[in-house]
């Protein structure tokens, strides 16, 4: 097993058959943590997204929050941009109200910091205003959302390239262990930066990246990338393990997949299942995003058995190709003039 690092495994008391707030929880779902370095809260390998666009109306997303906590979900991953922050805030108040979770402790909740407030003055105010949306006191986890700095405004959608900057590493990661010795983010890390990338952070940082958060699927297995995290002990999280379908720069090639779908129906699992159970045996965490109650059960059903090393080998012989280019980032004026430059040729 080409595994990234190892998991321990926490009990967390639900009944997966009734996902109502009120009804009684009584079966036992495994679900692993990861310690983080240095010293940060153990992290659920798996949490539930909530990137959406259009964002679901905040009563119907609160539900969506207590659904998955009684299922057993303690990992919630949002950021500024998702507009899913405050939300997510009123579902944790509401899931303490009814006794779901006993304290904050319980969850491990992420969030992260938009391109236009990565400047050295700007991250920390930043930080404090999802603080202020979530109505929490800290964050288990914040990353740096992509490495870009673009022109601060507050309009953040449509993406505008004109007036972009040069991303100055060490000022916006002195400024994110700034947030860590406030004691205001349990632990810190990055989203979508390549080998080289975190290697400039790495030759300065005084608290290393916890976290590098990436796309990565079947069809997007970033082995270089893998091997880079595994030697410097950095955690890889996986978004899109279905292959970014559902959104503007996604495709189903990977859940129409013949050789996933192959080992989904020799197996009696989904293709969903198989992507997820995939990356757990490779040592990665991982962000689902479904909103459906059944779907997130699903998701859940991965810990009781194991891909076969002739399965992991069909699967480590499939095709590969990004999803996620990063284009929008990419201008003739701007400090990446092509994928291939914002990528560092890991494409």
């Amino acid at each position: 097993m080409d595994s990234l690092l190892s998991f321990k495994k926490t009990s967390i008391s639900t009944d997966v058959s009734h996902p109502h707030p009120h009804t009684k929880r009584a079966m036992a779902v495994m679900i692993p943590k990861v310690d983080l370095l240095p010293g940060g809260s153990p992290m659920p390998v798996i949490g539930l997204g909530t990137a959406t666009f259009p964002p679901p109306p905040p009563d119907a997303f609160r539900a969506v929050v207590l659904d998955a906590i009684a299922l057993g979900y303690r990992h919630f991953d949002t950021a500024s941009i998702y507009d899913t922050e405050r939300p997510l805030g009123d579902a944790i108040a509401e899931a303490l109200r009814r006794g779901l979770i006993q304290s904050r402790s319980e969850l491990f909740i992420t969030s992260k910091v938009w391109c236009t407030e990565t400047y050295t003055d700007r991250v920390l105010p930043a930080l404090q205003k999802s603080l202020r949306n979530l109505g929490l006191e800290y964050l288990d986890l914040y990353l740096v959302h992509w490495p870009v700095s673009l022109k601060p405004t507050e309009v953040w959608i449509p993406i505008e390239t004109e007036g972009m900057m040069p991303f100055d590493y060490r000022a916006v990661w002195e400024a994110m262990e700034e947030c860590h010795k406030l004691g205001l983010a349990k632990s810190i890390g990055v989203s979508n930066f390549s080998c080289k990338k975190l290697e400039q952070i790495l030759s300065f940082a005084n608290i290393p990246p916890s976290v590098n958060q990436v796309e990565m699927h079947p069809l997007w297995q970033q082995k270089k990338l893998m091997e880079f995290c595994k030697e410097k002990r950095i955690v890889i999280t996986a978004y899109s393990a279905l292959g970014g379908y559902g959104h503007i720069w996604g495709n189903n090639d990977v859940i129409e997949c013949k050789v996933l779908k192959e080992i989904a129906s020799a197996r009696g699992r989904t293709v969903a299942q198989v992507c997820l159970r995939w990356l757990y045996q490779r040592g990665v965490t991982f962000i689902v995003k479904t909103f459906k109650t059944e779907r997130m059960k699903e998701n859940l059903g991965i810990f009781d058995w194991e891909l076969t090393e002739e399965e992991l080998k069909k699967i480590r012989e499939l095709p590969q190709k990004r999803g996620n280019t990063g284009e929008d980032f990419i201008s003739p004026n701007g400090p990446f003039k092509s994928v291939v430059e914002f990528w560092d040729g890991e494409i």
